[in-house]
């Protein structure tokens, strides 16, 4: 969720070069850890960030990667590694994109941490990508999903990493899903206009659905923090639409489903991600979301043995069935521990180099390889909605 905090982020970043000048991030010819040389690898333990929404618009998430974090991290610290204990070090960027700058700074600059994991949207990943790059510390974020995180203008952004699929895939698979398996020709999308994920997704879902002979009959879109969005959902109903696209976040769609079948609009919805919070069959009730469908990371339903092992483990510490956010969050702890233990080191350069070189990697959310651009290639699965439980409907490959 994009804020209007130019300002805010600008001063920031402003602050950068004061704030990390004394820890080596540009200097010519010093350490080739960059910003974190001697920080966060001493001693006994070695420090990794996580900056996350932990209150805000996107707590749910920032939450759910937290708690999956926190679980990985007891596992990994059984037995260590390279001899050395992991210590997370939490900052709430509030959801908003100039806390995350400053969470970035405060990590670096003063917890000297060898990584950060975060944020969970693209948009406040998105306000650290600078910080990362000018003082070489990698940042992972297990689901900020917008293209633009990884590479910006045909260049590949060195010290940033994903666990998650991008937005260009989840849109592909929602249309071709539509069109394939729901058989629909007729879509109306309605995006929120401030998203970075959620206008990627709309892209790639139109220019996909259209490539296979759908048509779409509706653009629409509205302004998170929006509560009411009957108008919108009148306008999109009278272009007769078999078929709505609606890749936002849980809070706004959870409130457009409650609103678009109390007006009617029966038909299918589908979205991303950005759905699957606990707090979407409050917001939306549980009927309303029957015939829904998202694209997701993975299903607890899956009888797969390292998921089930996965959902075991979780549900005995948290007395709950764990969301794609918990898997994503946990899965990111993984992919970080695996790649500090390759480097052998704790130099956030040689970090970065593992991180990159990443191959066939089995986590819960499904075996990766990181591609040239430092995009994990991965599954995607297909959930239904079904009297409030989500429903494993299929998996798709890339």
């Amino acid at each position: 969720m994009k804020k209007k905090r130019a300002a805010g982020v600008f001063f920031s970043l402003m602050l950068t070069a004061g704030l990390l000048a004394g820890c080596g991030g540009n200097q010519q010819g010093g350490s080739s850890s960059g910003g974190n040389s001697g920080g966060g690898g001493g001693g006994d333990v070695i420090k990794i960030g996580a900056n996350l929404e932990l209150s805000g618009g996107a707590a749910s998430y920032g939450q759910s990667i937290a708690e999956g974090l926190d679980l990985a991290l007891e596992e990994i610290n059984k037995e260590g590694i390279n001899g050395k204990k992991l210590e997370l070090v939490k900052v709430d960027n509030k959801s908003e994109a100039a806390e995350a700058t400053n969470g970035a700074i405060k990590l670096i600059s003063q917890d000297k941490v060898v990584a950060i994991i975060g944020s969970a949207t693209s948009t406040n990943t998105l306000a650290q990508v600078q910080i990362a790059n000018d003082n070489k510390v990698p940042i992972i974020t297990p689901s900020g999903t917008s293209e633009t995180v990884t590479v910006k203008d045909g260049k590949v952004n060195e010290f940033v990493f994903r666990t998650c699929f991008i937005d260009p895939f989840q849109g592909t698979v929602a249309a071709k899903f539509a069109l394939n398996d729901l058989k629909v020709k007729k879509a109306a999308v309605l995006i929120d206009s401030a998203s970075d994920y959620s206008k990627g997704l709309a892209a790639s879902f139109k220019e996909t659905f259209t490539a296979g002979g759908g048509q779409i009959v509706a653009e629409e879109a509205y302004v998170a923090k929006d509560t009411d969005f009957r108008a919108t959902l009148t306008s999109i109903k009278s272009a007769n639409p078999e078929f709505l696209f609606l890749p936002g976040y849980y809070e706004e769609v959870g409130l457009i489903v409650k609103q678009a079948r109390e007006l009617g609009l029966n038909i299918p919805i589908m979205g991303g991600d950005g759905w699957d919070s606990p707090k979407l069959i409050e917001l939306a009730g549980k009927d309303a979301l029957n015939n829904t469908y998202i694209t997701n990371h993975y299903s607890s339903g899956d009888p797969d043995p390292k998921i089930q092992e996965f959902v075991k483990a979780f549900q005995a510490k948290y007395n709950k069935a764990p969301d794609a956010f918990n898997a994503l969050g946990y899965d990111t702890a993984y992919f970080l521990a695996d790649a500090i233990k390759r480097a052998g080191s704790a130099d956030p350069v040689k970090i970065k180099d593992a991180l990159a070189q990443t191959k066939d990697l089995q986590l819960v959310t499904g075996t990766f390889t990181v591609d040239q651009n430092h995009n994990p290639v991965k599954s995607a699965i297909i959930l239904e909605y079904k009297d409030g439980q989500q429903q494993f409907k299929t998996k798709v490959n890339p």
